[in-house]
């Protein structure tokens, strides 16, 4: 076995520490207390943001939320930024997750991917926060992966087993992110410009991480502070198609219906003037990082392609994709090659086994690799975590497969069951490197020595 790592005791073998490096430079892109420490600049009563400033605010206060996987260093960056300009806030992070982020912010553990009560405490403390807002306020709004269920309290009529009963039908039907948010942004206070419909006389700033596809500002966290372009009738449409409408709890579905026929108000939508003065600043994305990843490779003398599609789907069946993709490509090229992709892949689940759709991805990738020499693939969860596991994925290549059918597993059955994770783990291909305090989806790396 290798040497252990920030990655964990991962086997030796051609092309890894390589993949580590580039996995480390992707990582080091995505640093929430950089990316907020450079876009974030406060004196004498104007705050200014971007680098070179693009949006200069005017302001008394300002008073902060942050949510999300990477919130308490977005926090602290923040809270050493703006100086004496911050009054308070709340930091809202899941459970686990450490980070000290000082006296001025009120900090919350929520549930996560399913929301329990500290995150119905933490979306109260939010609104509490929101009721202080006033005209001559900037609230400062820092959004990670993760924010849809850390800090949700549910809509009138719905408890927080509603929330949740709804929550794991869709996680467990590979209902894709997207089409989630859909309908968790019509049953929570938050979600769906909520927030920003609470703060409407103050100015708002949103800086955010995205963990999604396409980094649509009301697909973050389920867009607290941005316009929803859906409808209620489209979350009624999305736990139809998923066959899950009959199954939701009755509650949920009466919400629903009640929106869709008008007899609740739709969440705020581009124009409407509770938004007028928000607005919203990207600070980091998949694609963004790979670039970094790309830039890196490059200083190393490697040839370079970044896919250009995001890496969406079933993850088993994306996995055997991509594998095949990648057998032709490390054929093709000459000398030391590197293979960029990101997204977020689904799984639905069958079994009881253990794993992550990281880890399903890579092991039906590593399926299509058995005997290919000089390739090696890293299928990573940025936020150092995939599915109920200490893993965040997996490095996989042309042996994975024999040296887990060594130790007795048969990695169909275990993609099967979902239970992914015993197999890389017999086979030394787990990455375990914990929370990375940052979330910018997920990640596929290869590197391939092919003509050396």
């Amino acid at each position: 076995m290798g040497s252990a790592s920030r990655w964990g005791t991962l086997r030796d073998g051609f092309g890894r520490r390589e993949l580590l490096a580039l996995l480390d430079t992707i990582v080091s892109a995505a640093d929430p207390f950089a990316l907020v420490s450079n876009a974030l600049r406060a004196t004498h009563g104007v705050l200014r943001l971007g680098q070179p400033p693009d949006l200069v605010l005017r302001a008394d206060r300002v008073l902060g939320v942050a949510i999300g996987k990477a919130s308490c260093a977005m926090a602290q960056a923040a809270d050493a930024a703006l100086g004496d300009m911050f009054d308070s806030g709340v930091v809202v992070v899941p459970k686990g997750y450490a980070g000290d982020v000082g006296p001025r912010w009120r900090r919350f553990q929520g549930g996560h991917p399913l929301p329990d009560a500290g995150s119905m405490a933490a979306a109260e403390a939010i609104l509490g926060l929101a009721e202080r807002a006033v005209e001559n306020d900037v609230v400062l709004c820092l959004l990670s992966g993760g924010g849809s269920a850390l800090a949700a309290a549910p809509q009138e009529g719905l408890t927080l087993e509603d929330l949740r009963a709804v929550t794991q039908l869709l996680l467990a039907s590979s209902v894709p992110i997207e089409e989630m948010n859909q309908v968790r942004r019509h049953l929570t206070t938050l979600g769906g410009g909520g927030l920003a419909r609470r703060v409407a006389k103050a100015q708002v700033v949103t800086l955010a991480l995205s963990d999604v596809v396409g980094s649509r500002p009301e697909s973050i966290a389920s867009g607290p502070t941005a316009p929803d372009p859906s409808t209620f009738d489209d979350a009624r449409q999305v736990l139809a198609r998923h066959h899950l409408w009959d199954k939701a709890p009755k509650a949920i579905r009466n919400r629903i219906e009640r929106g869709a026929r008008g007899e609740i108000v739709e969440t705020p939508k581009s124009g409407d003037t509770v938004l007028a003065r928000s607005r919203f600043r990207l600070l980091a994305d998949g694609p963004a990082c790979l670039r970094s990843a790309e830039s890196e490779a490059v200083r190393r003398g490697w040839s370079v392609v970044q896919h250009s599609e995001p890496i969406i789907g079933e993850a088993r069946e994306v996995g055997v994709e991509l594998g095949q993709r990648l057998r032709v490509w490390t054929g093709s090229v000459d000398g030391p090659a590197v293979w960029l992709g990101a997204g977020e892949t689904t799984v639905t689940v069958r079994g009881a086994g253990r794993g992550g759709r990281n880890q399903e991805l890579a092991l039906a990738l590593a399926s299509e690799l058995v005997g290919v020499p000089n390739l090696c693939v890293g299928c990573l969860a940025t936020d150092g975590v995939d599915g109920p596991t200490d893993a965040a994925g997996a490095l996989v290549d042309g042996e994975t497969i024999l040296r887990a059918r060594d130790k007795g597993f048969d990695w169909l059955a275990a993609l099967a069951e979902n239970d992914t994770y015993p197999v890389l783990a017999s086979s030394g291909d787990l990455l375990t490197p914990g929370p990375t305090g940052t979330n910018v989806a997920d990640v596929v790396v290869a590197f391939s020595g092919f003509g050396r």
